[in-house]
């Protein structure tokens, strides 16, 4: 087993949170929209064994890659996104919350022939989730469609630092549109992290860092996953397979494991209380990307991810992550 990651000093900590707002990110992938109908429940219904909400409100949020944007913003960086979207409302109110926090929405390509992921979640107003409606179309991009992602992606990449690939299985990621990518990036020696989809495993050959949780990495692999020697092997497998640079598998409550150039080991979970793990995976992919652009080596940029994941999953629903928030009671972790 691995001897384990190096602590990340608070000063050293400090200095490349301080650093993130003089990046750029690119996002590219699966943008969505999140609603949640809020409301009580005092009553089940007569009609059949199911809660009766009682309407109170609407809330939404940017979800997928559209989320990872809102991260990496609230982080401080500059942020382009490039996306698939319909002609519809959810495609209105989503660009309305990418521009009020700050991320232009001008990347977003639409597509005439398809909806807007939405994701409508019923939930009641201790958050507790009742039920879920899924409105997408995942078929994948129409070769048209295809080229004119490259071409957004293409002229917003000429001035990133990073780019982060939200991959959600919604159409966008094709295997020209990732080769495109990378081809691209690694002209320019621009990092590639990918939180991916097993699908498309052999997508990713080239990217600079993988992050599949742990059911991922145990699909992937064909291997269960119950203790670091098993998480340590199914990282080398992984990396193996995808034909990447370096992984990092996500365990929920039991921490995260790195592969990459130079260090390898477990990092402990960070979470102090769980209150819901939607978008985790968002947080930790846009703060990984955020902290090396910023000068961070992978394992410093791993620990102060982990650090982000613990907090955002004490939130309700898709969630980010500030600066004071991430360097809080840092104490070389």
């Amino acid at each position: 087993m691995s001897a384990g990651l190096p602590p990340l000093g608070s000063d050293r900590a400090r200095a490349i949170v301080a650093a993130m707002p003089r990046t750029r990110l690119l996002v590219l992938g699966d943008v969505m929209l999140d609603q949640f109908i809020v409301g009580r429940v005092s009553r089940i219904s007569p009609e059949a064994p199911v809660p009766v909400v009682a309407y109170e409100r609407d809330d939404y949020r940017a979800g997928g890659a559209a989320n990872v944007a809102l991260n990496a913003r609230a982080l401080g960086a500059t942020v382009d996104i490039v996306g698939l979207v319909g002609a519809d409302a959810a495609a209105d109110r989503l660009r309305e919350l990418l521009s009020a926090a700050g991320v232009p929405a001008n990347g977003l390509i639409t597509d005439d022939t398809r909806r807007t992921t939405t994701k409508v979640r019923i939930v009641t107003t201790r958050n507790q989730q009742v039920a879920r409606v899924d409105y997408e179309a995942d078929d994948a991009a129409s070769a048209a469609v295809v080229e004119a992602l490259i071409d957004q992606t293409d002229r917003r990449l000429r001035d990133a630092d990073v780019v982060v690939v939200s991959d959600y299985l919604k159409g966008l990621v094709t295997r020209q549109l990732m080769a495109a990518v990378v081809s691209a990036a690694n002209a320019r020696t621009i990092p590639v992290l990918v939180d991916p989809k097993i699908p498309h495993l052999d997508f990713y050959a080239g990217a600079t860092l993988v992050t599949p949780n742990h059911f991922e990495a145990e699909t992937a692999t064909h291997m269960r996953i119950r203790s670091e020697d098993d998480a340590q092997r199914a990282a080398q497998l992984f990396r193996e397979r995808a034909r990447c640079d370096g992984v990092l598998i996500t365990r929920g409550e039991h921490g995260m494991w790195l592969l990459c150039e130079g260090a390898e080991g477990h990092l402990p979970a960070a979470a102090r209380e769980v209150s819901d793990v939607t978008g985790a995976g968002d947080t930790v992919v846009a703060t990984l990307a955020l902290a090396c652009a910023a000068g961070a080596t992978t394992a410093e940029a791993a620990r102060l991810a982990n650090h982000a994941a613990g907090i955002v999953v004490g939130k309700f629903g898709a969630a980010t992550v500030t600066p004071p928030e991430l360097l809080d009671g840092w104490r070389g972790r």
